[in-house]
């Protein structure tokens, strides 16, 4: 049983790194049930139970709301009843909100459970300016989150390597309880296409030099950075365009005409997940600026595996999935960002050369059936499943 309290599915990075390991975990044997909110939509190939509807709730952020404490309180009764039903042998619960409700369920019905960590949920809250640094809402929401990390779980799954090492050295979790696996991609769905034929289709120049990004639109992914490299950019004359795809999108495209940098960046609001690989394939190279630190960045694999050469900012998550496949600019620093993108752009065999060990290590180290059997095995192994 997968446990996701959030709108699943919404095109972002957890959803996507839930979807990829209910399929991969589906085509390894295992009979998968994802239960979420009522909010989001179905995707393909994974069965998908909601909670009952909450008639006053009719959309919802994935980022942290005060609607989260009372659905995920109702979320955790009906996630009971339905598995009373469906009686599983294992919980695999997403995020702190999963864990929470998953370890109520682990009591009640004496199953193990694993949590899917991607990240704290202090610092994100910190982040998105939820709360802020040193208050007592802050420091009520790291003890929730310290007794959830160190109590709730069986075994915590983390996002990245240097996840896995703030989860022991920051949290306090016993190394013993902690394990690293990355997203996964699946590698017959992103895949490069022609592009020129993409920028036919969809009317994009043949002939400009193109940079895509594709997530989502805030500060922790470093798009305010973004802009100010492009900024840069402008003042020197550089022909590059940018193709930003993800949402939310209407502040961005006011602030980059305030800047005097609309015609360098075609916004094209939210992709569907299906449809990324196509508009990835129209880039010539891509660009991850974000800063968060507190987060793996799985878009890298979706950039590898359609083959685009990636520039991103020098920290560890990135470097555990680009390694030398990647272009690194200095955190956080978007002349250096602005530099290395026109370097990048200017030379043609590095940029074929990136692109060949990116999509080669797409296939060979990440490819989402790949992940399937280790999640496998460390269930096996870890759990005794």
């Amino acid at each position: 049983m997968l446990l996701a309290p959030t709108p699943y599915f919404s095109d972002c990075g957890e959803h996507v790194r839930g979807y990829e390991e209910a399929k991969a975990l589906i085509r390894c044997g295992h009979n998968v049930r994802m239960y979420t909110y009522h909010l989001g939509r179905d995707m393909p190939g994974v069965p998908t139970i909601r909670m009952p509807r909450i008639p006053w709730l009719r959309d919802l952020s994935t980022h942290v709301s005060w609607h989260n404490p009372y659905i995920d309180l109702f979320m955790s009764s009906q996630a009971f009843k339905f598995a009373r039903t469906f009686r599983p042998h294992l919980i695999h619960a997403y995020g702190h909100e999963g864990a929470w409700i998953g370890g109520r369920l682990k009591k009640k019905l004496g199953i193990p459970l694993v949590f899917d960590y991607q990240g704290s949920l202090t610092g994100g809250m910190i982040e998105q300016g939820f709360i802020r640094e040193g208050t007592l809402l802050h420091r009520f929401n790291s003890w929730l989150e310290r007794r959830i990390n160190v109590r709730s779980a069986d075994l915590i799954i983390a996002g990245s390597g240097s996840v896995a090492r703030n989860l022991i050295g920051q949290w306090g979790v016993a190394q013993e309880r902690v394990v690293s696996l990355a997203d996964g991609v699946d590698t017959t769905l992103f895949r490069p296409y022609q592009r020129n034929e993409v920028r036919t289709r969809l009317r994009l120049p043949l002939d400009a030099p193109l940079v895509v990004y594709l997530g989502a639109l805030d500060r922790n992914q470093g798009i305010d950075t973004l802009l100010s490299a492009i900024v840069l950019l402008k003042s020197k004359g550089s022909p590059i365009r940018f193709l930003i795809m993800g949402f939310p999108e209407e502040g961005y495209r006011a602030k980059a005409f305030e800047l005097g940098i609309e015609k360098m960046i075609i916004f094209t609001g939210k992709i569907d997940y299906a449809k990324a690989p196509l508009y990835l394939s129209a880039g010539d190279i891509a660009v991850s600026p974000k800063i968060s630190l507190i987060e793996p960045n799985g878009k890298l694999l979706n950039y590898m595996a359609c083959g685009l050469p990636t520039v991103a900012f020098d920290m560890p998550a990135n470097r555990d999935l680009l390694g030398d496949a990647g272009v690194y600019a200095t955190y956080g620093d978007s002349s250096d960002l602005a530099a290395k993108l026109t370097w990048l752009m200017g030379n043609k065999d590095e940029r074929a050369r990136l692109s060949r060990l990116g999509r080669e290590m797409a296939e060979q180290l990440h490819a989402v059936d790949l992940r399937g059997k280790a999640l496998s095995g460390i269930y096996r192994t870890r759990l005794g499943m």
